[in-house]
């Protein structure tokens, strides 16, 4: 099952190989989620974000989250990637991806992936505006 799960943490994150890496012979349906740095949050402008991890640890819960997945949707491939670092307005930071034979499953699944991995991976996130800056939360 690992060589079906992609799971990173990276620097840069470049979504449009994710198409590829979710293809499988077995699969009619293919879903994926970009998550980007959007420019107002609560009718402030948003300069950029910054993400932290604990990288072991998110490593290891997204891979948990992306079997979990497989198994409850009978997926064929599952790509969770976040990024770490200094992100600019409308740079992407997260992508979640899905495949299966069916198009309900992948849509669910992709919905479940995101979901999840902003609930339980300790990935923080600091928003900076013009005047101040603010970490969203000091848990995941």
């Amino acid at each position: 099952m690992v060589d079906k799960i992609i799971v990173e943490i990276v620097d840069e994150l470049d979504p449009s190989g994710v198409y590829q890496e979710l293809s499988d012979p077995n699969s009619g349906g293919f879903c994926v989620f970009v998550g980007a740095v959007r420019e107002f949050t609560q009718n402030e402008q948003v300069m950029a974000l910054e993400f932290e991890t604990y990288q072991g640890m998110a490593i290891k819960e997204m891979t948990k989250i992306a079997q979990d997945a497989m198994k409850k949707w009978d997926l064929n491939k599952v790509v969770i990637r976040h990024a770490v670092g200094k992100k600019e307005v409308e740079e992407p930071v997260v992508v979640v991806g899905a495949s299966s034979a069916h198009r309900d499953a992948c849509f669910t699944a992709c919905r479940y992936l995101i979901d999840t991995l902003k609930e339980t991976v300790p990935i923080w996130k600091k928003e900076m505006f013009k005047n101040k800056s603010i970490w969203v939360s000091a848990t995941p």
